[in-house]
């Protein structure tokens, strides 16, 4: 049985940071493209980033570029999610998710992503 697990999410206040794990168990997380989603109250889910399958490439939503920043270590099979400088606006629930069939490189679309986390709940406080 596949599961993903999310943690580090807490109450912080603007400005500071937050690491966000997210680990596998259940397949071999280096086969997946792993990525961060997001949901607001009342909000839709969001795209955050997401990461390849060596690391070495990823992709961010423009609300979080040069904040976020997304990197995994295989041998644990997590993948982590550093954010930096976060604002009220970044209060969600962080979801990651595993997409094992990889049809589009790097989606930003959650329906490609197959495996999910139970979310970890970040709120920041003005």
């Amino acid at each position: 049985q596949v599961q993903l697990v999310e943690s580090g999410g807490g109450l912080v206040a603007a400005g500071g940071s937050l690491r966000l794990s997210c680990t596998a168990s259940g397949r071999t997380f280096s086969d997946d493209y792993v990525g961060w989603f997001r949901r607001a109250p009342g909000q839709e889910r969001e795209f955050v980033s997401v990461i390849s399958r060596d690391g070495g490439t990823t992709d961010y939503a423009d609300s979080v570029k040069g904040r976020f920043t997304i990197s995994r270590d295989n041998a644990k099979n997590t993948v982590y999610l550093q954010m930096n400088s976060l604002k009220p606006e970044d209060t969600a629930v962080y979801y990651c998710a595993a997409d094992a069939a990889r049809r589009i490189p790097l989606s930003r679309e959650y329906y490609e992503y197959d495996y999910w986390g139970q979310g970890t709940q970040v709120t920041v406080s003005s």
